[in-house]
């Protein structure tokens, strides 16, 4: 696995990963666009797509069928530099009718202490929380 990061100008940077092109950048002013998301926002959503991946796989292997499954990550982060995360927490919302909250309960357990990489490399590094909320379908 590999990434190449080339500075295109400012502070915005295009990445060339696995087939797939984008830009990583920081918020640039008031109302100023941007090209793509902030590094650590990136770590956010590898963290979330990890685990999302696990426990959509896992609820397969139990025959649990789900409407939607919505993984929310957010952090805080200290002040001083370097701004790494203090905390960060992952929220899973499960979407489908008379889901087992066992079973959820299992899936996400089993990614979060067993096959999430990414969990597994921020644990040591920064506390993980995290939620389960169960809705009905929408429509």
């Amino acid at each position: 696995m590999e990434a190449n990061v080339r500075w295109e100008s400012g502070l915005t940077f295009q990445v060339d990963q696995e087939g797939h092109r984008y830009h990583i950048d920081v918020p640039a002013g008031e109302g100023a666009p941007t090209k793509g998301p902030r590094p650590k926002g990136l770590l956010l959503a590898g963290l979330g797509g990890c685990t999302a991946i696990d426990v959509v796989s896992i609820l397969e292997k139990m025959r649990v069928p789900l409407d939607g499954l919505e993984v929310q990550v957010s952090a805080e982060a200290r002040e001083e530099h370097p701004k790494i995360f203090t905390g960060i927490h992952v929220r899973y919302v499960f979407r489908g009718r008379n889901l087992p909250l066992d079973k959820l309960e299992r899936a996400v357990k089993l990614s979060e202490e067993t096959y999430c990489g990414v969990s597994a490399m921020l644990r040591p590094a920064v506390p993980i929380t995290s939620e389960i909320v169960v809705e009905p379908p929408r429509g």
